[in-house]
């Protein structure tokens, strides 16, 4: 099995050199793993003990942020290693001030594997959630380097344990510690002989409860939503949310609608516009005089969706009829309900706020305009959310504590 996984990394090596040729991201992402030593050696001081956060992309660095923040918190000495799988994790946070050196992670070759780990000589080794690279595992382990997972979560379907994951599962073994996410993992680990685990929770709680206190006042917003009590913010929308949202609004007088879309380029926001037809302003070219003419505010820029949650009366989540929706969190730690599409069932959060009343999963236009009107008639659900988010922060502290001991 060790041989079949190498071989498949060089295979799909190959296939990211030739899907470079086609794909901006492919390109970003092999430049980035060729780079990688080269940046190395310029950055790593020999001298320093590095404690190395792997995340594979934007949504992992997010849970693995508080993490890394408290820990430079605790010992400033501390310096931080942070490398990233994928092209949208690194070139959005290739300049995080939290970490020393920030960089892509070279292809999981032995070779590169082995390299890697004389060059950092990393104190301690995090990775986050899902990440699991066996052969960094092997040359850590044989590095004698403590290895930890951080925000994990387990389900029986995973490779490691069906009849043929066994060499997967014995990576499992290579982990000094695993904090999971919940006691659903803790036992399923329990059953198949990994016992160095304990249930911290999700680190992402605490870094929303952190985003909420940071949350910037927007002024643009303020004069949107002036003199208007039923606000839905759509995060992180795609197509299909956009179509459903829109005939939504056009339906219903007195609404209005803040809709920050996950892409935003040009085809994309113009493919909304077409949609809308008229009433609506992009934030980019918005006043706070145009802005309050027009019932619909098209967010065409990055970085305020965290800050923009706190404006609303309801939330709609991006994704849900696509690949899987987004990050409910941030919405739900304003006491804000959440509404999603319909392919929520693999994130945990969004399972527990449905049974708890804090979210809703819709399927079709009549089922979103159902749960609109009762939510934008009656606040009830959106303390829930906030509640639950509330209940379930702390991970990082138990984390830390492990991890400093």
């Amino acid at each position: 099995m060790k041989i079949i996984y190498s071989l498949g990394i060089y295979l799909y090596g190959i296939a990211i050199f030739i899907a470079s040729f086609f794909s901006e991201k492919a390109r970003l992402l092999l430049i980035g793993q060729h780079n990688a030593f080269k940046l190395l050696k310029e950055k790593v001081d020999p001298n320093a003990h590095y404690v190395w956060f792997h995340a594979a992309s934007l949504g992992e660095f997010e849970q693995g942020r508080p993490v890394m923040e408290q820990l430079k918190k605790e010992q400033p000495e501390t310096k931080i290693l942070l490398t990233f799988f994928s092209p949208s994790g690194y070139e959005i946070r290739k300049n995080y001030a939290g970490a020393d050196i920030v960089s892509y992670l070279p292809l999981d070759i032995p070779g590169n594997a082995w390299c890697f780990v004389n060059l950092v000589k990393p104190s301690k080794a995090i990775f986050i959630k899902y990440e699991f690279w066996p052969n960094y595992l092997r040359a850590l382990k044989a590095a004698n380097v403590p290895v930890y997972s951080i925000s994990a979560i387990f389900r029986p379907e995973q490779v490691f344990f069906k009849g043929y994951g066994k060499w997967y599962k014995s990576l499992l073994e290579t982990f000094t510690h695993v904090f999971v996410q919940d006691k659903a993992s803790l036992e399923l680990l329990a059953t198949n002989g990994i016992n160095k685990v304990s249930v911290a929770g999700d680190t992402r709680f605490d870094r929303v409860a952190d985003l909420a206190k940071q949350a910037k006042v927007i002024p643009l917003i303020e004069a949107f939503i002036k003199g208007t009590e039923k606000i839905i913010v759509a995060g992180s929308s795609w197509p299909k949310d956009e179509e459903l949202l829109v005939r939504y609004l056009k339906e219903h007088a007195g609404v209005k609608l803040i809709l920050v879309p996950h892409e935003i380029h040009e085809t994309h926001i113009s493919g909304i516009a077409r949609l809308l037809s008229t009433d609506f302003v992009r934030y980019t070219q918005a006043t706070e005089v145009n802005v309050q003419q027009v019932n619909c505010l098209i967010v065409d820029t990055i970085g305020l969706l965290s800050s923009i949650y706190r404006y609303a009366n309801v939330a709609y989540i991006g994704g849900g009829f696509g690949i899987g929706i987004h990050n409910t969190l941030e919405a739900a730690v304003w006491n804000v309900p959440v509404v999603f599409g319909p392919n929520y069932e693999k994130f945990r959060e969004a399972r527990e706020l449905i049974a708890l009343g804090g979210a809703f999963s819709i399927n079709d236009y009549e089922t979103l305009e159902i749960q609109l009107d009762n939510l934008l008639a009656d606040n009830k659900a959106g303390q829930i959310a906030g509640e639950y988010v509330k209940i379930n922060t702390g991970a990082t502290g138990l984390i830390i504590e492990k991890l400093i001991h």
